[in-house]
């Protein structure tokens, strides 16, 4: 039992919760926990569970106060909680951590016991104006050079790599056996490779040779000076003039198919004619804008809306978002956390230095989250019951417990009402397309002038 409790908000969103735990109880805590110890302690001189009570105080009551005492403390704060206002509680991540620790010792016998945790809460958001507003976006063009672009890239993924009769181009691709030759005209050691495989003009070689393969043919052998400038990112190059004995042992070239009526078929059963391949290309990369342009629509909605408002956002909050942006991060990465880690050792970075980094835009985030929420709070959108009955029915399939059956029912609803805010507010708003950008620049979310 507490004998008071007080509230205080400070920064950040976090409170200061203030208890007071009378004597008597602080007492009975420590009576209970002297019966405890006194039928498990072995003192000597004693079987073990006769020693007197007073012998063991004298030995151990100290240590058994400080132990008792701060577990009633640990029982005072979930009590406390427990009776606050949902607003007041701490966040799930939050701890509270009890202050002064230090301040509070020794206990003394008989005395009220009065501490402070601080803890993390849910922020107050306040919401800026959210519909009525009218908001920049950039114009993306779906024109015929791009719609073109996209079939050749088509056309190139279907192109044959067959032999090639006749001389090496630039684009074909040739297998060569090579080897660095000394001022005498004999092989350098550790340079020679067999049967390698590279496409002209890709630079994809060691001594960047691709201009000078240009014109030999199958069974062609050339011994190349090259000379290389003073800046030359070829390690140990820079400067030198070498001889690289060169033999052809292969020439293929791509052979792209022809944009025609059976390609588009080839492409798709249901494409019947070239006309029904570009209209499709056309759709495909219009559904790709629509469906980004709905984010951007968003993202630039929320960033005029954050210049009218401002609320904490708690460390804990943060600190979880970016832990679990780490640890997506390592997933993705398909490496462990110490190899991750090893990585970024290299770079002259580290795990914490990583996260400081996402921290801003973590914060960004959970506001954007935090004012949607909000949103749906304010708006309470409908939720269809035939279909808030049929989630429930797939989802909840193997839960037969009445009562989860219901908490999970409450998520489900609570999820589909936010899933409606984003199509609400574009709804609600007006986006005026201002600058051109390309495709490209577009879909990678290079948006800046």
């Amino acid at each position: 039992m507490i004998a008071d409790k007080k509230i205080k908000e400070l920064e950040n969103s976090s409170v200061e919760l203030t208890v007071t735990v009378p004597a008597a109880t602080v007492e009975e805590a420590y009576q209970n926990a002297l019966k405890k110890y006194a039928q498990q302690i072995q003192i000597k001189g004693f079987r073990k569970g006769k020693a007197p009570v007073s012998v063991l105080e004298s030995k151990y009551g100290k240590a058994i106060r400080e132990e008792s005492t701060f577990a009633a403390i640990e029982d005072a704060v979930k009590e406390a909680i427990d009776s606050l206002e949902d607003k007041q509680k701490p966040l799930p991540y939050s701890t509270p951590a009890l202050q002064d620790e230090d301040k509070l010792l020794p206990f003394q016998p008989n005395a009220d016991v009065t501490f402070s945790v601080i803890y993390d809460v849910m922020p107050e958001v306040t919401l800026p104006s959210y519909t009525g507003l009218t908001v920049s976006v950039p114009k993306v063009e779906i024109t015929d050079e791009l719609v073109n672009k996209e079939i050749d890239k088509l056309r190139d993924q279907n192109a044959l790599v067959v032999d090639k009769d006749g001389p090496a181009a630039d684009g074909d691709i040739v297998t060569i056996d090579y080897v660095e030759l000394d001022e005498d005209g004999n092989e350098v050691a550790g340079t020679a490779r067999k049967d390698f495989v590279f496409t002209v003009g890709s630079g994809y070689n060691f001594y960047k040779i691709d201009e000078d393969i240009v014109g030999m043919s199958k069974g062609d052998s050339k011994t190349i000076e090259k000379t290389y400038a003073d800046d030359s990112d070829i390690p140990g190059y820079a400067g030198k003039t070498v001889k690289i004995q060169v033999e052809m042992k292969q020439v293929k070239v791509r052979d792209v198919p022809a944009l025609d009526d059976e390609f588009a078929q080839d492409v798709k059963e249901e494409y019947k004619t070239v006309a029904d391949l570009v209209a499709a290309t056309r759709k495909k990369l219009e559904d790709s804008v629509n469906g980004k342009m709905e984010e951007t629509k968003l993202n630039a909605l929320f960033d005029e809306m954050l210049k009218n408002v401002s609320f904490p956002i708690p460390a804990s909050m943060i600190d979880l978002e970016v832990e679990q942006s780490w640890n997506k991060f390592v997933r993705q990465s398909g490496l462990s956390e110490e190899q991750v880690t090893q990585f970024l050792q290299f770079q002259n970075q580290n795990k914490e230095s990583v996260m400081n980094e996402w921290r801003p835009g973590a914060e960004k985030t959970l506001r954007i989250q935090l004012m949607m929420e909000k949103v749906k709070e304010t708006e309470n959108f409908p939720v269809d019951e035939q279909e808030l009955d049929k989630a429930c029915d797939e989802q909840l399939k193997d839960v037969q417990d009445e009562d989860q059956r219901k908490y999970y029912r409450d998520m489900i609803k609570d999820d589909m009402q936010f899933r409606q805010v984003g199509k609400f507010l574009l709804e609600k708003n007006t986006f005026d397309e201002d600058k051109t950008v390309s495709y490209d620049d577009f879909i990678a979310g290079k948006l800046e002038e």
